[in-house]
Formats: C-alpha cells, sequence, structure tokens
C-alpha cells in the first residue's frame, strides 16, 4: 500500500509496484478480446482483485493506446494495469486456432466486436464451450447481441443519447449535454464484472455450466436513471432539463461563493432541509407554507435557491464547508482535479498515489476502488507495452518452442520492441 508519509513531489503519495501480491481471484484466467473502454474497465476490475488477464491486442495495439496526451497512453496505463499483453496479428490464417488454444482452461472470455463478428471468425460461443464447458463469455456491444438496432455501431455518446441521460442532463434553456468522459461505456464495464462474477458463481458454487452474458451499453446506463418511464406514465409528463437541481428534493443544487468557487448542498430528507435553514439564520422558514414540505419547496425552488445562494455568497468556499460542517449539513466543495489532487483526505487515504513510470517519471494512478479488508485488490504492474508477454503466453498455451518461432517469424504473433 502507499504510504501516506512519503511524498512525491507532487504532493501524492509515493507508491512501488506489487508484482507478488495475492488477491482474491488470483488464479483466474481472463481472456480480453475487447477494445476501448467497457471491456477494459471491466477486465481491469477483475485484474486488481488478482485476475491473470491476458489482453489479446491486433498488431496495431488495443484503441486506448492511441488516446494519448503529450505524447502518453494515460488512458491505457490506468485501464490495463495489471495486465499482459500478447499481440496477435487478427488477419494471418492461423489467428483463429491461436486464439482456440487460449480457452481452455481460461475461467472468461471477454469480446466487443460487433455482433455477428465472433461467430465469422469461427469463434461462436457454441464452439468456444466445447473447447471449454465452465467458460463465462461477456459479449460487449452498444445495442445487445439481438433487437432492430443490434448491427447499429455501438459507441458510448449514442446510448448517452438514446437513453434519455443527455435528454436529462444540463438547463432547461440551452442543448442536452452529454457526459463529459465514458459514463455509458464505464457504467457497463462495473456491470459487466459484477455479472460475470454472478456467472462464475453459477460454474464453481452451483454446479452449473459456462453461459454467454449479453451486455449492451444500452441497458447500464438505462438502469442507472431510476424510475423515468414509472414518473412519466404516471404524470404524463417530461420534466424539463433542472441543471444541478434534483427533480425529487429540495433544496439540491450548486451555489456559487463569494471567492468564485462552488459548492454543493443536498438536503434530501425533511430533517436536513429544515437544518440548513435554521442554519442560514432564518428559522421562520422552517414554518412557511412555501418551504415547509418537499413538495412546496419544488414548487418554490428558485426562491430558496435566492436565499441558500446569497448565504454562500458572502463567504468562500471554505468557509461555507467549515460552517455548514460544524452545522452538521450536508455540503462540499466543487473541486476541480487540481484541488481534488491536493485534497487531505484524498492523499491521506491514498486515493491517488504516484507510481514509477517509463514515460513521465511518476504516473498517478487511481487506487483499486473497493478496499476489502481480508483479501484487498492491488496494482501489482504497469499496463504491458504492446506484446510484451507474447511468448509467455504463447508457452502458457502449450505451445511448443519451434511453434512459438514460426509464429513469431511467419507474423502470426509480435513481442514488444526494445
Amino acid at each position: 500500500m502507499p504510504n501516506p508519509s512519503e511524498r512525491a513531489a507532487s504532493g501524492l503519495p509515493q507508491a512501488d509496484y506489487t508484482p507478488g501480491a495475492r488477491g482474491p481471484l488470483t488464479g483466474l484466467r481472463v481472456v480480453d478480446l475487447s477494445r476501448l473502454v467497457a471491456g477494459n474497465l471491466l477486465t481491469q476490475h477483475l485484474a486488481d482483485f488478482g485476475a491473470d488477464v491476458v489482453k489479446v491486442e491486433p498488431r496495431e495495439g488495443d484503441t486506448l493506446r492511441g488516446w494519448r496526451i503529450n505524447d502518453v497512453e494515460t488512458t491505457w496505463k490506468i485501464h490495463s494495469r495489471n495486465k499482459r499483453s500478447l499481440c496477435v496479428e487478427f488477419r494471418h490464417d492461423e489467428a483463429v486456432p491461436l486464439i482456440r488454444r487460449l480457452v481452455p482452461g481460461a475461467a472468461m472470455l471477454i469480446e466487443s466486436f460487433r455482433p455477428g463478428t465472433l461467430e465469422q471468425m469461427g469463434l461462436a460461443p457454441e464452439e468456444l464451450l466445447k473447447l471449454e464447458p465452465k467458460l463465462v463469455i461477456v459479449r460487449i456491444s452498444g445495442w445487445g447481441q439481438t433487437g432492430p438496432y443490434h448491427r447499429r455501431p455501438g459507441f458510448g455518446t449514442l446510448v448517452e443519447g438514446f437513453s434519455g441521460f443527455a435528454e436529462m442532463n444540463g438547463f432547461a434553456d440551452r442543448e442536452p449535454v452529454l457526459p463529459p468522459m465514458y459514463l455509458a461505456d464505464a457504467l457497463s464495464g462495473l456491470t459487466g464484472a459484477f455479472a460475470a462474477m454472478a456467472a462464475l458463481r453459477e460454474v464453481e458454487v452451483n454446479g452449473g455450466r459456462g453461459q454467454v452474458i449479453d451486455l449492451p451499453l444500452l441497458d447500464p446506463i438505462f438502469n442507472s436513471l431510476g424510475p423515468q418511464a414509472a414518473n412519466y406514465r404516471l404524470t404524463g409528463k417530461i420534466k424539463p432539463r433542472s441543471g444541478s437541481r434534483s427533480s425529487g428534493s429540495v433544496p439540491r443544487n450548486v451555489y456559487r461563493a463569494g471567492d468564485g468557487g462552488w459548492v454543493c448542498l443536498s438536503a434530501s430528507t425533511q430533517g436536513m432541509a429544515m437544518r440548513v435553514l435554521r442554519s442560514i439564520g432564518r428559522p421562520e422558514l422552517c414554518e412557511d407554507p412555501r418551504f415547509k414540505t418537499n413538495e412546496q419547496r419544488l414548487v418554490h425552488v428558485e426562491e430558496l435557491d435566492r436565499i441558500i445562494g446569497e448565504f454562500v455568497g458572502a463567504r468562500t468556499v471554505d468557509e461555507n464547508v467549515a460552517f455548514f460542517e460544524a452545522e452538521e449539513v450536508t455540503i462540499g466543495p466543487v473541486n476541480d482535479i487540481a484541488r481534488f489532487m491536493q485534497d487531505r483526505h484524498v492523499q491521506a487515504r491514498a486515493l491517488l498515489a504516484d507510481y514509477p513510470d517509463e514515460d513521465m517519471g511518476s504516473f498517478p494512478m487511481h487506487a483499486v476502488p473497493a478496499r476489502l479488508s481480508a483479501t484487498p485488490g492491488s496494482i501489482r504492474t504497469a499496463a504491458p507495452r504492446l506484446g510484451q508477454h507474447t511468448r509467455d503466453i504463447l508457452k502458457e498455451a502449450g505451445l511448443s518452442p519451434a511453434e512459438i518461432e514460426a509464429a513469431l517469424t511467419s507474423g502470426l504473433a509480435r513481442e514488444k520492441k526494445a
């Protein structure tokens, strides 16, 4: 674990990779044929807890390798830590037979090709399950393996718009707002990791067989939107975009502080809403019919936000946080990444730590997000260079030394460049 008492020049804790660390998924082998974020994030979660993720990359490498900042593969370094890289020329006649040799003994196979591609390659799920009857196969796509749209391209942006998320996000007098990061992919990665472990439990505990998981990017993000369909059914109305306000409870918003920064406040319970009113020196508003109940506060949200905003605007961000925390009101700063990295809570818990890096000297890596008390996850290795583990993986797949040399000589497989 990073030592918070040892700080890099950035102020973050310094950490070393722990290649020998054991996690609860140690011994679990995962063949990762996916591209882009959802699959890589899914297998990152598994790898963080000890799974041996064999990342099968084409000659040009995974798409994430091309997402560079100042010529550094920042997204790849985060989402492919703890993995091994096998570089295969997918257009080679022997590519599919080689991939088939990776399947026996594997617990999971993850893919994110357009629906039907796996079948065209000769790697249909029924063929894979013949090679390994206990295999859990996760098929990531934009719209699912079935349905009228299943053949459409499936980038997360499209489902963020299609699902209703973008239409809900932003302000009523402006355009819908897409998330500025890969939200649909991230939710699918988390959902897929859970689903894969659920399917694995069916195999290992219940004595079941391997199976196929149909994981569209669309379904998890729509699921995260909550009771939108039920609310529409009950009211016949589509709520307009409301910025940072909640459609269900008031007060809840961001408020500008006197120093130009912002704070976010949420009072989602009746008791907390009354505490906010008393803390800003307006106890009489607790009995005001406009603000006494959440239903009425929703009607008079503009006026209530103005009252709270005037109070917040007379103080800096830090003064507001200190004041409201003393009043036990749920408030916090709206951080940018610079302020977040400098926060004492972030540093004390080593939520970010600087790891050795060949490109940057040190690279800020976020911790494993779920912290198990007995068998925690760990960051054992940096993200691999393209083809870094090709020889080792081919040997483990049962290829003889002569077969490995033939695969490398023919261009079927590739090693890392010096």
